[in-house]
């Protein structure tokens, strides 16, 4: 992780893994009913954003992100065994099997942690960066969060403060096109003024850009410049990554005894929208992205077949190791309150 420009074949392969990383989340509602016990939600669309992000930064450097947080720890290198064991609620999860989906956490390798509560990665990440500033090690703090997050209040007040003491931060904005249900037009018409929504940057005397999230190598290249800038003392950088979530919203709970499962999505379900669906899954990132190395001659379409079935085979091996390991003890249940 550096702001060197990035190696795009690995790029690919992180986008990969961390695709098959979110398919095997959700067919496990069908092939292991039960496991899961809490809401889910993925990211499959927005994998060149956060490879092309994570790519600009370096060791030391730290990581918030929203509820929807798969993609990032494993693009820092965090272990995808350890992550779907969280996710089944296992004793060798990540977070021993407390935290589940929404609330990943590898301090290790930078990532800070995640919640259910929207926008919450924003004031987090501000005082972490705040902490950064105090320490002078020179590192940076990249902040994820998706457009709906851009109408809660603490958005405000930590782009707002942020820009007053230039904090060593990044806010990269995922606009995937909903907020649940609610078409992101309806959101700038409604409730979210202003379009693009990086424009809001100018409200805090702070640079501002929107940028095409399909596409890892452009948003390395504004999010290392931001991160740049950042680590010289200029300060935060709001950065718009349009995307456009493939998956649903979250997983349906189910009546007992039924699996939880994900519905059609939303431009689907609710809006009817099939050809613009359509064209969001033939506009996928990584599809988009093995045809241009392979135009450019980095990759053959043989070797592109070998990092699928790599990723694959790994996440094979993590659903096994996951489903086969111990469940936390009830007597733990309370280890981590104070009496």
């Amino acid at each position: 992780m550096s702001t060197a420009a990035p190696e795009p074949v690995e790029l690919y392969r992180q986008m990969v893994r961390i695709r098959e990383f979110e398919e095997r989340v959700k067919s496990s509602f069908a092939d292991h009913p039960g496991v899961i016990r809490g809401h889910t939600h993925l990211a499959d669309g927005a994998e060149a954003s956060i490879v092309g992000s994570i790519a600009a930064i370096r060791p030391g450097d730290q990581v918030m992100a929203t509820y929807r947080c798969h993609g990032y720890p494993i693009a820092l290198g965090t272990d995808t065994t350890a992550m779907l064991a969280e996710i089944y609620g296992r004793a060798t999860g990540l977070c021993g099997g407390y935290g589940g989906s929404m609330h990943l956490a590898d301090p290790e390798r930078g990532f800070l942690g995640t919640s259910g509560i929207v926008g919450q990665s924003i004031p987090q990440a501000t005082g972490a960066a705040y902490a950064a500033q105090i320490r002078g090690d020179g590192d940076v703090v990249l902040c994820f969060f998706g457009d709906g997050a851009s109408k809660q209040g603490a958005f405000h007040e930590s782009l707002n403060i942020a820009s007053l003491w230039k904090l060593p931060i990044v806010f990269v904005m995922e606009n995937n096109s909903f907020s649940g249900s609610t078409r992101v037009e309806q959101e700038d018409a409604n409730a979210a003024a202003g379009e693009p929504l990086a424009t809001k940057a100018k409200a805090y005397s702070m640079p501002g850009v929107t940028v095409d999230g399909g596409d890892p190598l452009l948003v390395h290249e504004h999010v290392a410049a931001a991160v740049a800038a950042a680590r010289a003392g200029a300060g935060p950088t709001l950065v718009e990554t349009l995307v456009y979530r493939l998956s649903a919203h979250g997983n349906t709970i189910a009546p007992p005894g039924v699996p939880l499962t994900y519905p059609e999505h939303e431009a689907v379900r609710v809006f009817g929208a099939v050809e613009e669906y359509e064209a969001a899954l033939r506009g996928d990132p990584i599809p988009r992205l093995r045809a241009r190395l392979v135009g450019d001659g980095l990759l053959t379409a043989e070797e592109a077949a070998a990092i699928a079935a790599d990723a694959t085979a790994e996440l094979d091996r993590a659903e096994a190791e996951a489903i086969a390991a111990p469940l936390p003890a009830p007597e733990d249940a309370l280890r981590f309150l104070e009496a």
